[in-house]
């Protein structure tokens, strides 16, 4: 039987750490529910004596019952002194945390410069807090920092530092490549020799600085590894941590350790997505397992062939970590990636392709003039529609201005629209912090009386990129606009020598699409007769 691995996520705490990453104790408490939900075993918050918000982030957790261990991070004891006299120890203690993750030199080349003491010293200050921790009633993860630099330059004192570790009480002993320079066939020989040697669960924890930390996990498992410690998209400081939304699929699915229920392994996509969305930070399109590209398909020969099995491109079905299958639509298209588009959306297209061949020829043309529809999926989706079916709009732009406003106390931006919902007029007005933002809020405010469920879409992403830099300011420019409404994604596209333009002609295909979408509950009782006819039953 296979042995069962032990999920340590420390988004929390080492993915912070990235840079740009910013998490509130509200942002931490809600990534730490979803962390939860997910399966993981341990979450660590943070360290709870270092700043208001992991203060804060502790006293509040404790109200969240959490199925997984609440781990809390801090260090050995300061060198010369004792445990009772540390205080980062106490409030390891008092943080009402399950676990406690202590790091520890384990290279001599550290211990002397950067702790600036004796060898000796630091293994009785990992032993005596190890044990401290111990006699506290925690469990206790020793992550040996450094290890694998002190073990290829001084093998006997890397694992005499393990060795002491253990001896204390420690239920894990964690190998970390702190720097993230280490290769997986080294990985693989020291974690075996490690095994070997010392007589305690082992867990791993890399570093991506050589775009290996996925790798040298995989690598440290095949040697004898049990508890992974990573982040969620790999966030961590420098390059980041080992990636769990990589880790956790692989291990399960190709591996075929138990690591999550299959119904907690398709939820990976949404819970990737989440954080990065609570963090701000865009998912690279083609993020393994959970990217938007991880399962898309833009060559026509590639398409064909997927439409007759999907295994043809692809290693696993993306239903299985909660992903979806994406054929992309551009100049280089064949009948195929527009078929396949068309019947992805329940539309019967396969008798008539004369009309495949004249939305193929749409596409070339608008791509000529500067749209691109492979980031633009929901801009796609409207143009087929329009294509192959009656589609009604419920509401039609008239006008609409924008007034900037610059004084001493700053600037102003509002945005007047007028619209007609159904036959009725709609005229409204609404501020922002840029005229794009204000178009916005102006378009959904005028439709939420309408669309009540309007009011749970935002912006999430905008690009605007030149398309023609020689014509400087007269230059097209294209505009691509990623709206969510936390359960799903969808982009839009517009283009124009007007960068306003081209902005609002992305944000009506926004709300157009996500009209497409919503359910009858979403429909006020005042909404338009023609509004019902796009809800998809």
């Amino acid at each position: 039987m296979t042995q069962s691995i032990s999920i340590f996520d420390t988004t929390l705490r080492d993915g912070t750490q990235g840079e740009g990453i910013s998490l509130t104790a509200e942002d931490k408490l809600k990534i730490a529910l979803r962390l939860d939900a997910l399966g993981i075993h341990y979450i660590e918050g943070g360290n709870p004596g270092s700043n208001s918000k992991d203060i804060e982030f502790f006293k509040r957790a404790r109200e969240l019952n959490l199925n997984a261990k609440l781990t809390a991070f801090g260090s050995t004891r300061r060198k010369n002194s004792s445990c009772e006299q540390d205080g980062n120890l106490r409030n390891l203690i008092e943080s009402g945390a399950k676990a406690a993750t202590l790091v520890g030199k384990t290279w001599d080349f550290h211990v002397h410069t950067a702790l600036q003491t004796t060898l000796d010293e630091n293994l009785a200050m990992i032993g005596e807090s190890i044990a401290f921790l111990k006699r506290h009633g925690l469990e206790a993860i020793f992550d040996s920092e450094h290890f694998f630099d002190g073990y290829k330059a001084n093998p006997a004192y890397a694992l005499a530092a393990l060795t002491r570790a253990r001896e204390a009480g420690a239920d894990w002993i964690v190998l970390c490549d702190t720097n993230g320079g280490t290769l997986p066939s080294e990985i693989a020989e020291i974690v075996s020799g490690v095994t070997a040697q010392v007589n305690a669960p082992i867990g791993i924890h890399t570093h991506n600085d050589c775009e290996l930390a996925v790798a040298n996990t995989l690598a440290a498992v095949a040697a004898g590894a049990r508890q992974i410690q990573g982040t969620i998209n790999g966030y961590g400081e420098r390059c980041g941590n080992a990636n769990l939304c990589s880790i956790i699929p692989t291990l399960q699915l190709k591996l075929g350790y138990p690591v999550v229920s299959d119904e907690q392994l398709r939820s990976l996509t949404s819970v990737a997505r989440y954080v990065g969305e609570i963090a701000n930070v865009m998912l690279p399109v083609n993020q393994p397992y959970v990217g938007t590209a991880a399962f898309a398909h833009k060559g026509g020969i590639h398409v064909s062939a997927i439409l007759k099995d999907s295994k043809t491109y692809e290693h696993i079905s993306p239903d299985l970590v909660g992903n979806k299958q994406r054929v992309l639509v551009s100049e280089l298209a064949g009948q195929s990636n527009i078929l396949s588009k068309a019947q992805e959306m329940g539309l019967d297209v396969t008798t008539d392709s004369a009309k495949a061949k004249g939305v193929i020829e749409r596409i070339k043309q608008l791509e000529h003039e500067g749209y691109q529809f492979e980031g633009a999926d929901a801009s796609l989706e409207l143009l087929l529609r329009e294509a192959y079916t009656d589609l009604v709009d419920v509401f039609s732009v008239e006008s609409f201005k924008i007034l900037v406003e610059k004084s001493k106390a700053g600037t102003q931006t509002e945005a007047i629209v007028k619209l007609n919902v159904g036959g009725q007029q709609v005229y409204t007005a609404a501020e922002g912090n840029g005229p794009v933002n204000a178009l916005d809020n102006a378009l959904r405010k005028a439709l939420s009386q309408y669309f009540p469920g309007i009011r749970e879409i935002h912006l999430s992403d905008y690009k605007v990129r030149v398309l023609d830099e020689k014509e400087t300011t007269a230059a097209k420019v294209r505009v691509l606009i990623e709206s969510t409404d936390f359960k799903d994604s969808w982009s839009t596209v517009g283009v124009s020598s007007n960068v306003i333009e081209a902005s609002w002609e992305a944000l009506i295909d926004s709300i157009r699409y996500a009209l497409l979408g919503m359910a009858q509950s979403d429909f006020a009782p005042e909404a338009p007769r023609e509004a019902l006819g796009l809800v998809n039953h």
